[in-house]
Formats: C-alpha cells, structure tokens, sequence
C-alpha cells in the first residue's frame, strides 16, 4: 500500500493536475485541428451570390403583400453558376462553432493523459516490481474506453435525432449486422480465431468454484496501410494465417518456429501500438478529405440543371465545417478503444513488453489464498486500521484466484479483435459507398 501512496498516486495526482491547469493551454486536440494545416471552404455570403447570379438587391416581382405584410421569398440562383469556395485555416476561434468540439478536446487529451500515466506506470513495474499493490493505469485505461463508448453513444443518440440523410437507418441496419456478426464469430473454434475465451472462462469458471468452496459458498500508400490496419489487426488472431504459419512454417520435412509464442503475443502488441500511431499521424489526411466535400458538392451542384437558393448552398456548404468534430470523433473513438483495450490486454493479461524469451513470463498464476492466510497470521493485530488492511489484502487476493490473467486474455483479445474488425467493415463500406452508390 506504501507503494501506491509513494508512486502510482502520486502519479495521478500530477496528471490531474496537468489536465485542470496544462492542457487547456497546450492541447493536443486542439493543435490537430488548429495548427494551420486544414483549411475548411467558407459559405459565399448573399451578396456575393446575388453579384455572381447578375442579380439587384431590391424589392423582387415574387414578392407579395398579404394584410399588409410582405412576404419575401428565398433568393435562388442558377446551379452552374460560377462558384468558387474561398478557404480559411482552421483557427481556435473557428473551433467555437463546431459541433461536439468540447467532447473531442476531452476524449483527445485524456486519453494522452492516461497513456502517459500508462508508460510511467510500466517503467514503475518493470523497476520495482511490486506483488501487492494495484496497478492504477487499469482505472485510467478503463475511464478512457468508458469515454470513448459515452462519445459514440451521443453521436448516435444524435444521429438518431436527425430526420433527413437516412443516418437512423444506417445505425440500426450496422447494429443488427454487428450483432449477428459477433454471434456468427463466437461459434468459430479456437483452431481458427485464437482468442482465448473458452479456455479464459472455463479457468473464471473453475477458479470461481474453488473461490466460493473455500468461502463455504457457490503517403497514398500510408493511407493504403491506414485503411488496411485493422484488417491486419484482425489477422492476427486468425490463427491458420498467422500464428500457425509463423511458429510452424512449412520448410520442407522440417517445421522450424520462427518464435517463440510468447514472443508472438508480445509482437502482436506491438504492432497494434504502431498501427495505431499510423492512424493517429493520418488522421489530418482524412479530416482534409472530408473538409473538401464542400467543394466537391459546389462542383457537382454546377453540373445540374435547375436552380437552388441561397440558404440551400450555404448550408451545404457549412455544414461541412460545423461537423468537422463529429467527423474527427468518429475517427479517435475507435482508435482509443483500440489502443487502450491493448493496453489493458498487456496488463491484466499479464503479457511483457519485451520480444526476448528471457523477458517474456507466461508463468501461471499462483494460489494465493493460503499465502494470504499466512500472511493474515503474521500480521500483528495491534490495530483495527491493521486489521481492516489486512482484510482487504486478502479479498483483493481472492479475487485475483477468479479474474485470473488466462480470462483478461480471452475477454480482452476478443474486445481489441472486434473492434479492429468493426472498424475495418465501416471503412470497407464507407469505400464502396463513395466509389459505386453516389452519384459521380
């Protein structure tokens, strides 16, 4: 317990004041957006569009009086008229009007909070060493996912807002898709999709037994590599493709592994960290693609016939630029989730960082009870603070004999692998929609 007051709280202390005084001075979030690389298209004002259509501002023939009031119609002007889109760097002050920014600046910034309360805890760990204490980048890994799923949920809440576009339909059509997918995945065997589970429940389920008897109860090419990342993701789990091939390649009579499996489990780490910091050095990429969807709609708009008004083309214009936080949202939240529930693989799956098979430990766990129950004896009961330490020492030891590492590892690979997969079908989708259902 000295530990964690010595250390890791001291550690989060220091985080949570840099997030209350640091970040919202030197943001991470905001300098993605606002460091002068994106430029959003600004909406042509009336009069611009009145000039550009040879038009007068004055009273209009299509003006009417009823009861003494006039009625002034909506400005129109041709679709093929010669538009073209001023830009503008994305600014701080331009950041006030976007939609879901503040969500965006917190989700970005704690998460980089606690990925840094992560790496220090690790090089605490790997350091010291500590049997008994808590490991504290647990709650903040798990704080960040339970962020970036409150996120999506109001995302989606809002979608389901939204009366045109058809974006209700789309989140209820994914949802039951995503549902019947995830049934479909869990009755593959493990010879093919190795995540663990049935051998990761089946020791929660033994542990629990024993637990309750003893209780006495029951570039373009990044941007290829970018899309592409969470299919090599969920590659990685494909055992026949992967993990067979790697550690039992087919040379000749002989089957020499090139690794061990332990080492394997800790590259496959790794490699979600790197594809993950891919995404995140690619994502200025993406927000630019969608920042000049608002020239592309001026550009098709000019090859239609017909006219449109004023408050129409503004709109699509600037809409474009208000949702820009939605867009980057959608983008972060499932990369967090990524990283994040990798992290939590590492830890709570009790896997190392290190790719040597002398750094690498996959030694089962322990029975602890009768150690805690030794140690329970030992203590000198000359207090009830003591006392009540020494209780909670012991229940926190008997939990570890039921959510052992072996169940952390199938319930936490089977999470990152759905996630990677989920992204990789969005982006799969959102490919074949762009390039064969609209309209070119």
């Amino acid at each position: 317990m000295e530990g964690v007051i010595g250390v890791q709280l001291v550690v989060t202390m220091v985080m949570a004041s840099v997030i209350q005084k640091i970040i919202p001075h030197y943001s991470l979030a905001r300098w993605l957006l606002c460091s002068g690389s994106l430029r959003w298209y600004q909406h042509p004002t009336e009069e611009e569009l009145r000039i550009l259509a040879g038009k007068q501002r004055g009273k209009s023939k299509k003006d009417r009086k009823y009861n003494g009031h006039i009625e002034n119609k909506p400005l129109t002007i041709p679709k093929d008229i010669d538009l073209h889109l001023e830009t503008k760097s994305v600014t701080e002050r331009d950041t006030i009007a976007l939609h879901y920014f503040p969500e965006y600046q917190w989700l970005v910034d704690f998460t980089v909070a606690a990925t840094v309360v992560y790496v220090v805890t690790e090089v605490y760990y790997s350091i010291v060493k500590p049997s008994q204490e808590m490991n504290i980048s647990v709650v903040w890994c798990l704080l960040v996912l339970a962020f970036a799923v409150k996120v999506l949920f109001s995302l989606t809440t809002h979608y389901f807002k939204v009366e045109e576009g058809g974006e209700r339909s789309v989140c209820v059509t994914f949802g039951f898709f995503f549902f019947v997918k995830a049934m479909a995945i869990l009755i593959v065997t493990e010879n093919y999709l190795e995540f663990g589970l049935e051998s990761g429940f089946s020791n929660f389920s033994e542990s629990a037994m024993q637990f309750l008897e003893k209780q006495g109860l029951e570039s373009q090419t990044l941007l290829h590599i970018n899309f592409l990342a969470p299919l090599f993701m969920v590659l990685l789990w494909v055992k026949p493709i992967t993990k067979d091939y790697i550690m039992n390649p087919p040379l000749g009579k002989e089957s020499i592994p090139l690794m061990s499996e332990d080492t394997f489990d800790t590259m496959r780490l790794w490699i979600i960290i790197l594809l993950c910091a891919l995404r995140l050095a690619m994502m200025r990429s993406h927000l630019q693609a969608y920042l000049n969807l608002a020239q592309k709609s001026v550009d098709q708009m000019k090859k239609e016939a017909g006219r449109i008004s004023t408050v129409d083309l503004q709109k699509m214009v600037a809409r474009v630029f208000y949702y820009l936080c939605v867009i980057a949202l959608q983008y972060v939240a499932p990369l967090v989730m990524l990283l994040h529930t990798t992290l939590l693989l590492k830890t709570l799956g009790n896997y190392s960082w290190g790719i040597y098979p002398e750094l690498s430990s996959n030694t089962p766990v322990e029975n602890s009870l009768l150690h805690n129950s030794a140690y329970s004896e030992s203590v000198p009961a000359d207090g009830k603070m003591k006392v009540t330490v020494v209780q909670i020492t012991m229940a926190l030891g008997s939990l570890k004999n039921i959510f052992t590492p072996l169940l952390f590892r199938g319930l936490l690979s089977f999470l990152t692998w759905w996630v990677a997969a989920c992204l990789f079908s969005t982006s799969l989708f959102g490919l074949f929609y762009h390039q064969y259902l609209t309209v070119a």
